[in-house]
């Protein structure tokens, strides 16, 4: 990959690799825009087959997170920390954690981390015993497991889609397919199956499937199944790149609510294959952003109230880009026009508050 022309491409301002020699650890920080703020984003402990594979997931993630913290109204900037698994399975530690977090430490808070994909909140307490910047421990950093958040904020954008086709804002007998039910999909399913809901879902860990027969009734179906189930709502909540163009062709719904970052394989062509095909889609940065509110707003000093405000106006931003999905190629491109006229917005009122000091 070459490094330099995909950061230009992109708009990104910095992109760091680290290598700690005693604990092995291998690790990227990319900071895609801090315009609006410092940059938020979770930090991804992964196996990645190669080192391209990787700078390529942090440079999408940490871009979308731009757009999330600026679709979502926070004066915050887009930012993404993956860590190179040298197999798949190995276990964290807190000698590499503590070492993620020195190195975190070095952006001085103009990135702040967060936990996401192989992280939990023990791994963010060991980071924050070497940095402040960091948020979703709970026992010495703050802000707890965001999974709930993001998950409501799902919900929300669900709403959003239902309204926008002209249905009930109901999920009383709707069926909903959650491919993936780790922390952010059993939440979806728990927050939906308790509206009357019927959940399908699907995951590659059989425990997860289990919890979610067992405490809400879901019905499961093989991982293979999941994105192509008759259903009302799909929601993908595992990895990205899951939706292509030939699977976007066997979808079996009208409305794609992801819980998961990147779902689609290519944004700017796939969306506009689901439009074509009558699906409404809500990109994934507006959709969850929900867990991203909770941290930031957190880091910001926002009330309970002003947190709670702005998950819900989640549904508001999602019927906003739907709407604007008529006059622009994709609701995908809608969406990045919202987020971009955001951080337009921000970044002029942040420079005239800085003319003014």
């Amino acid at each position: 990959m070459h490094v330099f022309s995909n950061i230009i491409s992109r708009g990104h301002e910095r992109i760091a690799f680290h290598h700690d020699p005693v604990t092995g650890l291998r690790a990227m920080i990319a900071l895609h825009s801090t315009k609006l703020g410092n940059a938020l984003g979770g930090t991804r402990r992964w196996y990645y087959e190669t080192e391209d594979d990787a700078l390529y997931d942090v440079l999408r993630l940490s871009q979308g997170m731009t757009y999330k913290c600026a679709a979502a109204g926070l004066p915050m900037g887009g930012g993404k920390s993956v860590i190179m698994m040298p197999k798949p399975g190995v276990p964290a530690t807190e000698a590499e954690a503590r070492a993620m977090g020195r190195f975190v430490d070095t952006f001085s808070g103009v990135y702040i981390a967060a936990e996401d994909v192989g992280v939990n909140t023990q791994f963010v307490d060991w980071m924050a015993l070497e940095t402040r910047h960091v948020m979703g421990g709970e026992k010495v950093s703050v802000g707890g497991d965001p999974s709930p958040y993001t998950a409501q904020g799902v919900v929300n954008a669900m709403k959003a889609a239902l309204a926008h086709n002209g249905r009930k804002v109901d999920f009383r007998g709707l069926t909903i397919a959650i491919q993936g039910v780790g922390n952010v999909g059993t939440n979806i399913v728990r927050i939906v199956s308790e509206q009357g809901a019927k959940c399908v879902v699907a995951d590659i860990n059989p425990d997860n499937v289990a919890r979610c027969v067992k405490q809400y009734g879901a019905k499961d179906v093989a991982p293979t199944e999941i994105l192509t189930v008759k259903c009302d709502i799909l929601s993908p909540c595992a990895l990205g790149g899951v939706i292509d163009g030939q699977l976007a062709n066997q979808l079996n719904t009208k409305m794609v609510v992801p819980g998961a970052n990147n779902v689609l394989d290519d944004p700017d062509e796939d969306a506009v294959i689901l439009k074509s095909l009558g699906v409404t889609y809500v990109p994934d940065f507006v959709a969850n952003a929900g867990g991203v509110i909770q941290l930031a707003g957190l880091y910001l000093g926002y009330d309970d109230r002003k947190l709670k405000e702005l998950i819900a106006n989640i549904e508001h931003t999602s019927l906003e880009v739907l709407k604007a999905t008529a006059s622009a190629r994709s609701a995908y491109e809608a969406a990045v026009a919202v987020a971009e006229q955001r951080i337009a917005e921000g970044s002029t009122s942040k420079s005239r508050q800085a003319v003014h000091v």
